[in-house]
């Protein structure tokens, strides 16, 4: 691992983030500097994204958590571990379990060896699917490794689908979908259950983790203030782009045998099984625990997209920002 920025490290406030230069996790390095933690931040080498933490006031390091040998040292000094690093999206299964499982051990490990506190680790709410994906699995995995790791103090995170300005990873490729064709191929009747979710209100969970013990052992979800309908977020999302799509409802059963054939002739098939299963299971998972021990909140969907596509009568996204960027409870 590559020290850029040079500084010493303090246990009693020092946060270890990874994943530190995707949108998600600039925002946390961005509040957990605010709340007077110090932070170091991993990049992948050369990320050229890493530009986004330029005059943050945190430690960059470069290192990536699928090579166990540039973690080196990465927790040296640190309380509590935030790990955000994950592969979301790829056409080769392999890459989920190098990245999200195995790179998960290697966090793990080094933060077992530096006396790490607290590891607060941030899955996904697809690992509640009745039939998961290469995905799914491979975050469920990283769970079990971290629950399993008696040294330290863990947390778990489950967000579901994660909107923001800038969109969110699969939730741009959504909408882009939908907004490809002038009627939309969609995938089964649209009726599952989604809790879509602002960056804003994820960010705002996972400050008041920190220094929270009410939380070790514990498993959250951090999901949105409302379940809406997978096709009536689809035409809601339009709508907040000034277009409308009339929905043509494809049996899931087509959907599915259209993808394995594609799979079997496509090395990048615009119909996958993850696709799909994305689509038709439900993610309305309860945030009860959080809101109840932590304090957390999360806006409707509505009010929410009114915020990152605005309406003339909303608020600001950065007035709300401001609202959570110093949540009571996230000091150490």
């Amino acid at each position: 691992m590559a020290e850029i920025n040079g500084g010493a490290a303090t246990s009693a406030r020092t946060a270890f983030v990874t994943g530190a230069a995707g949108v998600m996790g600039v925002r946390l390095v961005r509040g957990l500097v605010e709340a007077g933690w110090r932070v170091r931040a991993l990049v992948l080498p050369g990320d050229a994204l890493r530009a986004r933490l330029a005059g943050l006031g945190c430690d960059i390091r470069e290192g990536d958590v699928a090579d166990a040998a540039t973690l080196r040292g990465a927790c040296a000094g640190v309380d509590t571990v935030y790990h955000l690093a994950a592969v979301i999206l790829s056409h080769d299964p392999s890459v989920f379990a190098r990245v999200n499982r195995e790179g998960t051990a290697h966090v793990v490990a080094e933060a077992a060896r530096a006396g790490v506190r607290h590891f607060i680790y941030v899955s996904s709410a697809s690992v509640t699917y009745p039939k998961r994906t290469p995905y799914a699995d491979s975050k469920l995995a990283a769970e079990e490794l971290v629950k399993a790791e008696r040294s330290f103090a863990h947390t778990i995170v489950r967000p579901t689908l994660v909107y923001d300005v800038g969109g969110g990873q699969e939730l741009l490729l959504f909408l882009d979908y939908l907004r490809r064709f002038p009627v939309v191929p969609f995938i089964g009747a649209g009726r599952a259950l989604k809790r879509p979710v602002w960056a804003g209100d994820v960010i705002d969970g996972l400050l008041r983790l920190a220094g929270k013990h009410v939380a070790h052992g514990k498993t959250y979800n951090f999901s949105g203030g409302e379940a809406i309908a997978i096709a009536d977020f689809g035409r809601l999302l339009l709508r907040h782009h000034g277009e409308r799509r009339l929905f043509l409802p494809v049996p899931v059963p087509i959907c599915r045998a259209l993808a394995f054939v594609l799979g079997r002739l496509m090395k990048r098939p615009p119909l996958t099984a993850s696709a799909i299963a994305g689509i038709v299971n439900e993610a309305d998972l309860d945030p009860a625990l959080a809101m109840r021990e932590l304090g957390y909140r999360a806006m409707p969907v509505r009010e929410g997209l009114s915020l990152c596509f605005p309406v003339k009568s909303s608020p600001t996204l950065r007035e709300r920002s401001a609202l959570v960027s110093k949540p009571e409870g996230n000091s150490p």
